[in-house]
């Protein structure tokens, strides 16, 4: 079932024991175009905090009542590692948070999560692993991350990227300008970012239409605009945003 990002932003959340807040934002791999955290408001229960969540910690119900529902309890959630949702998540606050959780790495494989295509099947995963091959795995994920963050930090390329900071991003075709990203539509069972949903009424008034990551050129985080592959008439034929036809309502 596919999701908007501002659907999304509705839910809440619910651990084994109690429902912990709100989904108020999610952060993505730029290079997969995949969400790895939930960040989640949970003031009315931890007061000025912010919390993210994995997929990993999906219990694999679909959400009932606009709630997803966790295999992690709220005394977990409590004590898991403080990290500032208004800063970039580095792989060293990843390796910090995976290992509190005692979840493996998803980076380093060949499918979205690892070597698998869903977080479950990762989260999953580890149980089968004597503890000398799963002390190798996660040794030779942590030389990877080490790695790839110091490639970043040369770069000052940060690793994950804000869903809602994309938002209202300028959307340039080929041949012009064609309108704003009005969010993202989300695979529920992946998490994988199936399309941009964009709003082209500066140019094309009143359409919503969708376009897939593997056509965006380029992404200019510094001046917030998103280039695609595609002619202002290939964008004319996407498919249209229709809210009702993604399953969500």
């Amino acid at each position: 079932m596919l999701h908007s990002t501002k659907e999304l932003e509705t839910y809440s959340i619910q651990a084994t024991d109690g429902a912990i807040g709100t989904i108020k934002d999610f952060y993505f791999d730029d290079e997969a175009w995949t969400v790895r955290y939930l960040v989640v408001d949970t003031r009315v229960w931890l007061p000025d905090r912010k919390v993210l969540i994995s997929p990993m910690s999906m219990d694999g119900s679909r959400p009932i009542a606009r709630a997803f529902p966790l295999s992690i309890s709220k005394e977990q959630v409590r004590n898991s590692p403080n990290i500032d949702t208004h800063r970039p998540v580095s792989r060293q606050h990843e390796i910090s948070y995976l290992g509190y959780y005692g979840y493996p790495y998803y980076w380093g494989g060949s499918g979205v999560w690892g070597q698998f295509a869903y977080p479950g099947m990762l989260a999953g995963s580890a149980y089968g692993m004597s503890n000398s091959e799963y002390r190798r795995v996660r040794a030779s994920a942590e030389r990877t991350a080490s790695e790839a963050e110091e490639r970043r930090l040369r770069d000052e390329d940060p690793h994950l990227r804000s869903c809602g900071a994309v938002n209202h991003y300028h959307v340039h075709a080929t041949d012009g300008d064609i309108g704003h990203v009005d969010g993202l539509l989300i695979d529920e069972d992946s998490w994988a970012i199936r399309s941009l949903i964009v709003n082209t009424s500066n140019w094309w008034l009143g359409h919503q239409v969708l376009v897939a990551p593997d056509q965006i050129g380029e992404v200019s985080w510094s001046y917030e605009k998103v280039t695609t592959r595609l002619s202002r008439q290939a964008i004319k034929d996407a498919p249209t945003y229709e809210p009702a036809s993604t399953g969500n309502v």
